[in-house]
């Protein structure tokens, strides 16, 4: 069914992308599954092919699903089956047989689109190529444009399941053509590949032909069919689960039960696996998705939020999209200040905590999540619930975890009020006062205003954090403008909610060794990542090298129990940095249980982030801050904690340290220098040395927080083991 046109015949077009078939388009890295983290090579493979299509005059608007509808029968099912293919393409490594592993690790739908979609905004943002966030779904909003008078784009490139929102065409795919050869200025190694326009086709399907092909099936059956087939709008017909299908199967099947979806999940035979109940509770999720596609939320070309054909919509629509947030706060969505994640949770009063790539099976993991993170998830709502319509500050939100699928928790956020916003309402620093302080420090570029670093130590002279104490004159508003104003009052809105500072705008005990530790380290948002990640995991008793992680492979296995034990600590340290890797894909040793950190260590991260954007969304809600601009992503980006990194490091410097610790004399010059170019053959590509060097750099400021925090006694058996594995490394670096 599909046809093809040249590339050139879309010359001068505006297509609207969406954003999450789109990341499933560019060449996959499969061990991103096996590491974590974003893509080392997605962003060139994307800038090569945006650039590519702009050569022709093809002009990309992307869009990205904004808040979950909450219509989804198996919310956990994703995530559990990747998991599982997962572990199992580490089984596999194991034997070893790794070819047949990479293949593996390409199946498991890790990373989602959902997860790659920040990354994806950053690279578009970089090189000026335009994005919204839709309300809901991205599907419904490209529908929107293409079908405006206005015609804002001219053609949508994404799933077929665009007809049900009434498409007549859809592109599906870009065969771009590319022609490699040498260039004898750069060598005979280094090849350059071409772009080829005239050789390089759309592919593209009809409605109409989809429907002849079908056996000339009405439109309604053909709909039908799409979404008990499974779509982004509804999860696929119960009977159909982990079962081979096609379009044309399910028509049949359909078309057997007299074209009705009602006499489909009334009738069909049920058995242990599929009670007639599950059928029941599908078949209304079946009408309110087909309900809020008819009716789907957008953002209007005027600004607003809006259910097409709302005059004839039901008063119970909500119960089909969700709920309603305001129009400020989806344009804050819109624009890529916030991710959808702790809206959703208030819009839907659910908040789903999904499987890990690794399995999330350890007991240390899911008391990560049940316990350990839950006040930062109430903080994070209660800050935005405070600030909205008070609706939302009495609704009741239930919290549903993959492992324990019989147990919910559940809290009212009325319970959670007063929130921290009116403590927090004394940071209104203005850009005089910065400036001034920033000319007192020195004046380093290295430490910008808005930076994490320019947060800490700026509060380190005692005078200024009493200065800093700013609230707000009923007499005299005094808003902030800049972008350098806006990100460190939200960067020290976050510190108190941390308690890294205290209501008097003093560093605490935790700021101060924050403080020490960012000074220790690099500078730039990759070190201040590290940094303040290495410090919260301290806090949370989570940075040590017990064996949180069991029965996973690729932990420390050679020398005696304290070389396995000072192995993993210090690559559980390296985890918190980054490989220095050209962009390519990772080619090297794996170890899943570095992946469990790694989970560990990002789901803490995303609960971080959580709150930096609370912080700083609240501040605009309020009405602290200028809310007409242009920078709202440059906003996000400036903040703490929006990228994130894999477990590569870790596993780089683990490999070295457990191949160093199977010598006979580990500590030698020789053989450590032999081991290092033995581990740069294994870990290709990456700079092996410069990485060992970050790996140190990192090792010696976590090493000094720790030794600073625990100072006072009460654990000196753990202080004096980080003293002893930092002297095990000193003599094997």
């Amino acid at each position: 069914m599909d046809k093809s046109m040249p590339i050139s015949t879309l010359s001068d077009c505006v297509i609207g992308v969406d954003a999450a078939y789109y990341l499933d388009g560019p060449a996959k890295e499969p061990l991103v599954a096996a590491l974590g983290g974003f893509p080392l090579a997605l962003e060139t493979s994307i800038v090569r092919e945006i650039k590519d299509w702009e050569a022709v005059g093809i002009r990309p608007h992307f869009v990205f699903d904004g808040l979950d509808d909450g219509i989804n029968n198996d919310p956990f099912g994703p995530s559990v089956v990747s998991a599982r293919l997962n572990a199992t393409a580490f089984e596999t490594y194991q034997i070893p047989e790794p070819e047949e592993a990479i293949e593996l690790f390409r199946t498991t739908g890790t990373p989602t689109p959902a997860a790659l979609s920040s990354f994806l905004k950053k690279v578009l943002h970089k090189h000026g190529i335009p994005f919204t966030v839709a309300p809901y779904s991205a599907l419904a909003q490209l529908a929107y444009f293409e079908k405006h008078p206005s015609q804002f784009i001219d053609a949508i490139y994404g799933p077929s399941e665009l007809f049900l929102y009434g498409l007549d065409k859809v592109i599906t795919r870009f065969k771009l053509s590319y022609q490699s050869f040498v260039d004898p200025k750069l060598g005979n190694a280094k090849q350059i590949s071409q772009f080829l326009p005239e050789q390089s086709e759309v592919q593209w399907i009809e409605q109409r032909a989809c429907l002849e092909e079908l056996g000339r099936i009405p439109l309604s059956l053909f709909t039908d069919a799409l979404l008990l087939a499974g779509s982004k709008a509804l999860g696929q017909f119960p009977a159909f689960k982990e079962k081979s299908y096609t379009i044309r199967d399910v028509v049949n099947l359909l078309s057997s039960y007299g074209r009705s979806v009602v006499n489909l999940c009334n009738q069909y035979p049920e058995d242990k696996e599929v009670p007639r109940a599950a059928y029941l509770e599908y078949l209304d999720q079946f009408k309110r998705a087909l309900t809020g596609i008819r009716h789907h939320v957008v953002i209007t070309m005027e600004g607003g939020i809006e259910a097409l054909d709302k005059e004839i919509a039901p008063a119970d629509l909500h119960y089909c999209v969700g709920q309603r947030l305001p129009e400020e706060l989806n344009m804050y969505l819109s624009r890529g200040l916030v991710q959808p994640r702790v809206l959703s949770w208030l819009a839907s009063g659910t908040i789903l905590m999904l499987a890990p790539c690794e399995g999330g099976d350890s007991q240390v993991f899911q008391n990560l999540i049940r316990v350990q993170l839950e006040p930062m998830r109430k903080q994070a709502l209660s800050l935005l619930a405070d600030s909205v319509h008070r609706y939302y500050q009495r609704k009741e939100i239930t919290t549903k975890y993959w492992f324990d699928l019989s147990h919910e928790s559940k809290f009212n956020i009325k319970d959670l009020l007063p929130s921290p916003k009116n403590s927090l309402s004394t940071w209104n620093v203005q850009e005089d006062a910065l400036l001034d302080r920033l000319h007192a420090m020195g004046g380093s570029s290295d430490v910008p205003i808005g930076s994490l670093s320019f947060a800490v130590r700026s509060l380190q002279d005692v005078e200024f954090a009493r200065a800093s104490i700013t609230p707000r004159s009923k007499d005299r508003v005094q808003i902030l403008k800049s972008r350098g104003e806006i990100c460190a009052n939200a960067i020290w809105r976050f510190l108190q909610l941390r308690g890294y500072v205290d209501d008097q705008h003093q560093l605490t005990k935790w700021g101060k060794i924050l403080g020490s530790t960012l000074s220790s380290m690099g500078h730039g948002s990759e070190w201040e990542r590290s940094a303040l990640l290495a410090i919260e995991l301290v806090r949370l008793d989570l940075l040590k090298p017990d064996t949180m992680f069991s029965n996973f492979s690729g932990a420390p296995f050679r020398g005696s129990d304290i070389d396995r034990r000072n192995c993993m600590l210090v690559s559980r340290v390296a985890c918190l940095g980054r490989l220095v890797h050209p962009p390519r894909g990772y080619s090297g040793p794996l170890s899943r249980h570095l992946l469990a950190y790694h989970a560990t260590k990002a789901t803490v991260q995303a609960a971080l982030r959580d709150l930096v954007e609370m912080s700083v969304v609240t501040m605009f809600l309020e009405g602290y801050a200028e809310r007409d601009r242009d920078d709202w992503m440059t906003i996000a980006l400036t903040l703490p904690l929006f990228d994130e990194d894999s477990c590569a490091l870790g596993v780089a410097t683990l490999t070295y340290l457990d191949e160093l610790s199977g010598r006979p004399d580990p500590t030698s010059k020789e053989t450590r220098e032999e081991t290092r170019e033995r581990t740069q053959g294994w870990v290709k590509h990456c700079n092996f040395q410069l990485s060992q060097q970050h790996a140190y750099q990192l090792w010696d400021a976590v090493y000094g927080a720790v030794k600073q925090a625990k100072a006072d006694g009460e654990e000196a058996e753990e202080v004096q083991m980080w003293d002893d594995v930092d002297r095990w490394l000193s003599q094997r670096q």
